[in-house]
C-alpha cells in the first residue's frame, strides 16, 4: 500500500535555514492539528499533499467511499487559506468544463476566454477514474506546464497551483483507470485506509455531537498557514542537500525495477527525481537539511508504485506491485 509515514516530525529541530523558512515550516505543521478538527486520523494523506505542494507537484488520493477524501482536501485548503475548486469528474464531463472555454460576445462580435475550475490554487478533482479517457487527459497540459492553452494562447494558471484528485479503486464499478501518461504526471499516490475501530468510533462520536462536514468553519478550522509560507518552505527545500551516494541510491533502486521481470513497465527517470523531490520535502518537514536512506525508503512506496505496471502473468501468479517494489529496494544496498 502507498503511504506516507504517519509519524509527526518534531517542529523543535533545527530547519534547512532560519528565519521565514523555519516560519514556514511550524505554520505548515500546525495545519495537521487544524485538519485533524475535521478528519480522524489519515495523517499519512495530509503530508502527503503539504510534500506535493512543497515540490511543486500533484497528488492522487485512492480509497474506498466515505473515508473523507474529499472532506480532508477542503479541510487542507482551508487551513491553508488558498483557493479551492472542486470538480465532480462524470461520463459526460467535457474538457472544456474544466479549462475553460471561447464564449461569444454577441454585443461586441468577439470571442472571449471563460476560465474554467483548473484557474485555482488546488482542485479537487472528485472521483477523477469516473470520466472517460479523454477529459482525464485534459488536465495534462495543467499538471505538467501549469497553464492551459485555448485557441493557441497559453494561459498561466495561478501559483501555487496543485490537483489533489481522487479515485475509487478501479475494480469499482463505473470507473475508467487512469492512463499511464497521466499517473506518471502525479507526483505521489496515498491509499486512504478505512479507519480502524477507534477511530471509526471517534468519527460516529463526532457526528453524533453535532458535526457537520459541510461546515469547516463551525468544525473551528482556521487559517494556520498561506500561500507565502507555501512558496518559502518550496524555496527551503530545493537547497536541501543530496549526497552522490544519495542520488545512486534513488537511481538504482529505479533501475532495479526495470529489470524485474514481473513488471512490463518500471520507474521512469521522471519517477526517479520525483522520489528526490519528495525525499527532500520530507526531510525538510522533520527538520534536516540534508536527505537520508530512510527518507527515500519511507516515500519511495507514494511516488513510485503508480508508476509500476505489472505483466498479465505476474497478475494472475497474484503477484502485486508492492511485493515487486520491495524487493526491488531491498536489493540495492543502502549507502552509509
Amino acid at each position: 500500500m502507498s503511504t506516507i509515514p504517519s509519524t509527526e516530525p518534531d517542529p523543535t529541530r533545527d530547519s534547512a535555514s532560519a528565519g521565514d523558512s523555519e516560519a514556514a515550516r511550524r505554520a505548515l505543521l500546525a495545519v495537521r492539528a487544524e485538519v485533524a478538527k475535521a478528519v480522524v486520523g489519515q495523517d499519512a494523506a495530509v503530508s502527503g499533499i503539504l510534500i506535493a505542494l512543497l515540490s511543486r507537484g500533484h497528488i492522487l488520493l485512492e480509497g474506498v467511499p466515505g473515508v473523507a477524501k474529499t472532506l480532508l482536501v477542503r479541510a487542507l485548503a482551508q487551513a491553508l487559506s488558498v483557493q479551492t475548486t472542486r470538480v465532480q469528474f462524470t461520463p459526460d464531463l467535457m474538457p472544456g468544463d474544466i479549462t475553460g472555454s471561447l464564449v461569444f460576445d454577441q454585443h461586441n462580435s468577439t470571442f472571449s476566454f471563460r476560465e474554467g475550475p483548473v484557474f485555482t490554487n488546488l482542485l479537487l478533482a472528485d472521483e477523477i477514474n469516473r470520466t472517460p479517457p479523454k477529459t482525464q487527459a485534459a488536465l495534462l497540459e495543467a499538471m505538467e506546464e501549469r497553464q492551459v492553452s485555448v485557441d493557441g494562447i497559453p494561459r498561466p494558471l495561478p501559483v501555487p497551483f496543485l490537483v489533489a484528485a481522487t479515485q475509487n479503486p478501479v475494480e469499482y464499478e463505473g470507473t475508467y483507470p487512469l492512463p499511464e501518461a497521466q499517473l506518471d504526471r502525479f507526483l505521489l499516490k496515498v491509499v486512504l485506509p478505512v479507519p480502524p475501530r477507534e477511530e471509526e468510533i471517534e468519527v460516529v462520536r463526532r457526528h453524533a455531537a453535532g458535526f457537520d462536514p459541510r461546515d469547516l468553519t463551525a468544525a473551528g478550522i482556521t487559517a494556520v498557514a498561506g500561500p507565502a509560507d507555501l512558496l518559502a518552505g518550496a524555496r527551503a527545500v530545493r537547497h536541501v542537500a543530496v549526497a552522490p551516494e544519495i542520488a545512486s541510491y534513488i537511481v538504482d533502486i529505479a533501475r532495479a525495477t526495470r529489470q524485474s521481470p514481473s513488471l512490463s513497465l518500471g520507474v521512469s527517470p521522471r519517477g526517479a527525481t520525483a522520489l528526490l523531490a519528495t525525499s527532500r520535502a520530507w526531510a525538510w518537514m522533520s527538520g534536516r537539511s540534508f536527505v537520508t536512506p530512510d527518507d527515500v525508503k519511507a516515500l519511495a512506496y507514494a511516488t513510485l508504485a503508480h508508476r509500476l505496471t505489472l505483466r498479465p502473468e505476474a497478475e494472475l501468479e497474484g503477484v502485486s506491485v508492492a511485493s515487486v517494489l520491495s524487493s526491488a529496494i531491498a536489493a540495492v544496498p543502502v549507502p552509509r
